[in-house]
């Protein structure tokens, strides 16, 4: 189907119109120079990371799932162990506690879409060694309850900002107030790249020193590396092949000169829907004062209803993971008891939010929304 206002393909299309001599001219110098792994790109990448998050140190990897991996791994996550996160994420967040032979112990949302701190305790056993908070949609865990938590109990956090690249809680950005702060570069995001890719924040030289040689085979000599291996220490550890490429990080150092602009015009867009779907039969989503808009997710009773409409009239909506992950078949986790995780899976519609959306596009979505409950456009 062809539409009038598509989900996110335009994103892409646009954004490298506007800006495709600058990517092709930062593509060709990779290529000139032969600079294909761990080069001055990515250096320059967890630089300029490290500075926009607020932190001492960055690492670039080969996605979010992978700074989680690596996060989990290097907090001393193993067989045995429980980490205590929620449902109503991507499956990453709890399948890399499973891969590190660990337990993930499932607690509900709020109505919002983030952690309910207040069923933190009473999921905490002998086993617990960690906090997941995932600060989803742009969105942030009330990190101030989840840190006393942890402290208290001698738990290690580690942040999923995947979907937070920018937004704040009180004075401090997300990812910068854990042990470890996990992002990722993955086309849709609000700092996509052209693939894959992702990226760990953390304050603690210990961590980030380890990280690099996790992400790195610990740093055995590799031909890719010839000219600038790093140096391997002599006590080896396993590590694993995680490294974000050079050519990933050169597209996204362009994008993020522009990263601050984009961020404004998806808050300008969330302004508008909230202003021209206001009194309509359907829940706008709670807000922050802080928040990125990585995503604008309405609630609606007749959600499969809408985007048969919607779609007839030419706008791409999404609907995902109408099935929690807790009640995936095959995953062993149905005994978890979470029902607005339940609740929020069978009523959220995403609504297009991308920066380069006209503003003639937005107010035809919100013309749509409108005429769906009968509403004057």
């Amino acid at each position: 189907m062809k539409y009038k206002v598509d989900f996110i393909n335009s994103s892409y299309r646009r954004y490298y119109k506007r800006h495709k001599k600058e990517i092709l001219k930062a593509i060709d110098k990779c290529f000139s120079l032969g600079n294909f792994v761990l080069r001055k790109d990515v250096l320059e990448f967890e630089r300029k990371l490290a500075k926009f998050v607020g932190v001492k140190y960055a690492v670039g990897v080969n996605s979010g799932t992978d700074a989680l991996k690596l996060s989990y791994k290097v907090l001393g996550c193993g067989p045995g162990d429980e980490v205590i996160t929620v449902g109503h994420t991507f499956i990453s967040s709890i399948e890399e506690i499973v891969h590190l032979g660990a337990k993930p112990i499932l607690i509900d949302v709020r109505d919002d879409g983030l952690m309910d701190v207040s069923q933190i305790e009473k999921a905490i056993t002998k086993k617990t060694v960690g906090i997941v908070p995932v600060h989803l949609s742009g969105k942030v865990c009330d990190m101030d309850e989840i840190m006393r938590i942890a402290k208290k109990y001698k738990l290690w956090v580690v942040e999923d900002a995947c979907q937070a690249l920018g937004a704040y809680w009180g004075d401090r950005k997300a990812g910068s107030l854990g042990d470890t702060g996990c992002f990722s570069f993955l086309s849709p995001k609000t700092l996509g790249g052209a693939g894959d890719g992702g990226g760990i924040v953390t304050d603690d030289r210990k961590l980030y020193e380890k990280l690099l040689l996790m992400r790195n085979h610990w740093n055995i000599t590799q031909g890719a590396l010839h000219g600038v291996q790093p140096k391997a220490p002599k006590i080896m550890g396993w590590g694993y092949n995680s490294r974000l490429d050079n050519i990933q990080a050169a597209v996204l150092n362009v994008k993020f000169k522009y990263y601050p602009a984009m961020l404004r015009r998806r808050r300008e867009i969330g302004m508008m829907y909230n202003k021209g779907l206001k009194n309509l039969p359907c829940v706008l989503p709670t807000q922050q004062p802080k928040q990125i808009y990585q995503e604008y997710i309405i609630k609606v009773k007749d959600m499969w209803k809408l985007k048969k409409y919607m779609d007839k009239k030419g706008v791409e909506l999404l609907i995902r993971d109408t099935i929690p992950n807790h009640k995936l078949k095959g995953l062993g986790m149905e005994y978890f008891n979470l029902p607005v995780t339940e609740r929020i899976a069978g009523e959220s519609v995403r609504l297009p939010i991308y920066p380069e959306l006209t503003d003639k596009e937005v107010k035809y979505i919100i013309s749509c929304v409108k005429k769906f409950y009968n509403h004057d456009a």
